[in-house]
């Protein structure tokens, strides 16, 4: 089994396309429109290797606070840049934005990581 992709949902579809494509080269494709839910957009989105992220919006959602650090549900979704070089230069061009979470380090288990955020505050793991 693989994930085919993951979906999350925004208020801001525009931002949060303009953020993967800007920062990850992300591919956006068409948008699609539901014939069946009035006012559901969504776009797929299509990093160089693994699933695609499905970026929805539909009127009237609920926003929630940007982040709470103890909570259930999905955590973070990491993404491998491929090097600590890769890291540190898109947490250079992230921070003066206000999207840098936890700068970048070498973890107990070895990993060199930072901790980003999207538009819509989901947390984003960069991995080296």
């Amino acid at each position: 089994m693989q994930v085919a992709h993951i979906a999350l949902w925004t208020n801001n579809l525009e931002d949060a396309c303009a953020f993967w494509r800007e920062h990850f080269n992300a591919h956006v494709g068409e948008a699609y429109h539901s014939k069946r839910r009035e006012g559901f957009i969504s776009h797929f989105v299509t990093l160089a290797s693994g699933p695609a992220l499905e970026l929805m919006t539909l009127p009237g959602l609920v926003d929630k606070p940007a982040r709470e650090d103890n909570r259930t549900g999905w955590a973070h979704i990491a993404i491998s840049l491929g090097s600590v070089e890769a890291v540190d230069k898109l947490v250079a061009s992230l921070k003066p934005l206000g999207a840098l979470v936890h700068e970048a380090r070498w973890t107990g288990d070895g990993f060199y990581e930072a901790v980003i955020s999207d538009p819509d505050g989901n947390l984003i793991e960069i991995t080296s």
